[in-house]
């Protein structure tokens, strides 16, 4: 019998014995060869896949494209190995404690056994042993409680509990499901106002109360999620250009404020308390394609943009008539798409349209030398990922710019024709020891933080993946895509599906 949450769950709860213990191990054993032969051939197509990269060839006068395979080559982790981020992943993972005790106490029925038998100094498991255990449960096999729409589905995302999901897309609608007992059971549909194009952004007030869309307009919408009578506020921006979007919105910690990147070049804030725009500063030389807070005192912020540069801002030292960041962080060759805070105010990662996923450390800012390499390098670009395919001369600087001080660089995935999503995997059940994204070739790829590899790729989309969300607590992702699904991942220790339902129980009480 495979080992699935719900059974995790159960023998973290109930004491074991030692004759439990040894009665199990047999099968244990057992699951543990098949599980390593499934993730063995698992391992093969995912570097297959991962190198299975559509590109265009320079060389082609007509213009066609072709498809080769390319070697992703191999992570350089110098940087990260050296850096306090290594041993911070490595005792929120659980790794680190793991490895003193040892290879025979490495799996989880011999550490459940040790914990009731009183682990060294303590008989109960630390935050550290619980990420240890729920981080092998890797989402990996797609559920039967997927949502089908008939158009384009561009955002979906868990509330901060897990309890609410909630879903944008084309067609004007956004849809809020319950998703606390498994699956999706939708409560509510809110039809969205002057939307232009589509919905492009929505975000989830912390509180889970509220919730503000984007789309082609002068206006934010605030509706509410729950409530006796109907919320659906607009929030006026009072931009300059008539052509206006906001491409990218986050909730303060306290939802108080709503922070915006727009295609005007400038980054807003809306305090929701005074009912007015309270910040507007041009940010960057081209569109502001994401925003982010980097931690819950929401004074730092993080913006990039279609320049190729992240640029963070301390309000505390801000001012509209001259704005100017606290530092810069150079180093792709394309745009940025997505920013993705680790919530420590430290560390965050970025993705691109040079196809690369970047991590940071906001203490080692980027040199002048580099900000201009930066520039030159998008400045090259004379593709549109909206509808080309990657160019082969893009795929071929697998070096880093001049004075790139991000810490890794990961390769795996294509970015093309929106603006994919990335981000770490949930602190409470994997320690935040991975990067998860979409991918324009309709997959999730997932990689490992400190070594840079693919650790796995969920395909089942026939179209471009846009956004991408772990369940806090659960072993559950869910993926939306272009081709109107959105598609529930769930973990499965034999990675077979019989086609009935699986419901899990929030493996953090543990």
């Amino acid at each position: 019998m495979g080992l699935n949450a719900s059974s995790l769950a159960r023998m973290c709860d109930r004491p074991a014995t030692a004759s439990d213990a040894r009665r199990n191990n047999e099968n244990r054993e057992y699951d543990s060869v098949l599980q390593l032969l499934v993730r063995s051939a698992e391992t093969s197509q995912v570097r297959i896949r991962s190198s299975e990269i559509l590109f265009q060839d320079d060389s082609d006068e007509d213009g066609s494209t072709s498809s080769i395979s390319r070697a992703v080559p191999s992570p350089d982790s110098t940087a990260v190995q050296t850096n306090d981020l290594h041993n911070m992943v490595k005792l929120q993972s659980g790794e680190r404690n793991w490895r003193r005790r040892g290879p025979k106490t490495r799996s989880i029925a011999h550490v459940l056994q040790e914990r009731e038998f009183g682990m060294p100094f303590r008989n109960i498991f630390s935050k550290g042993d619980k990420c240890r255990i729920t981080s092998r449960l890797l989402p990996n096999q797609k559920s039967p409680h997927s949502l089908n729409y008939m158009s384009k589905s561009f955002c979906g995302t868990y509330a901060r509990n897990g309890d609410i999901f909630m879903t944008a897309c084309q067609d004007c609608v956004i849809r809020v499901y319950d998703s606390s007992q498994g699956g999706f059971r939708e409560i509510k549909s809110v039809a969205a106002r002057d939307v232009g194009w589509s919905i492009l952004d929505m975000a989830v007030s912390p509180d889970g109360v509220y919730f503000v869309y984007s789309s082609w307009s002068e206006y934010l919408h605030l509706c509410n999620v729950f409530g006796e009578h109907e919320v659906h506020q607009a929030l006026p921006l009072f931009p300059d250009d008539r052509r206006f979007c906001i491409f990218s919105l986050q909730f303060s910690s306290d939802g108080r404020e709503i922070l915006g990147g727009a295609n005007d070049k400038c980054l807003y804030v809306y305090d929701r308390e005074v009912h007015h725009r309270s910040l507007k500063i041009q940010a960057h030389e081209d569109d502001v394609n994401t925003v982010s807070f980097a931690d819950k005192t929401s004074q730092i912020l993080f913006s990039g943009g279609d320049d190729g540069l992240c640029k963070v801002w301390d309000r505390r030292m801000l001012s509209e008539a001259h704005p100017k960041p606290v530092g810069v962080l150079a180093g792709h060759r394309n745009g940025i798409t997505y920013i993705d805070s680790k919530g420590d105010g430290r560390y965050l990662i970025t993705n691109s349209k040079d196809q690369t996923i970047k991590l940071w450390d906001v203490r080692a800012f980027s040199q002048k030398s580099a900000v201009e390499a930066t520039r030159k390098a998008v400045d090259s670009q004379s593709w549109d990922y909206r509808w080309q395919r990657v160019p082969k001369r893009l795929l071929d600087h697998q070096k880093n710019l001049l004075g790139d001080t991000s810490l890794m660089t990961y390769r795996g995935h294509t970015v093309l024709q929106t603006l994919i999503r990335c981000h770490f995997s949930p602190e409470a059940t994997t320690g935040q020891q991975y990067i998860y994204t979409g991918c324009a070739s309709g997959r999730v790829v997932m990689y490992d933080v400190l070594t840079g590899k693919v650790v796995t790729t969920l395909s089942g989309h026939r179209g471009c993946v846009r956004d991408v969300s772990w369940h806090p607590y659960l072993p559950v992702l869910v993926s939306t895509s272009w081709d109107g699904t959105v598609c529930e991942w769930i973990y499965n220790s034999t990675c077979s599906f019989t086609g009935e339902g699986v419901r899990y129980e929030k493996v953090c009480a543990v």
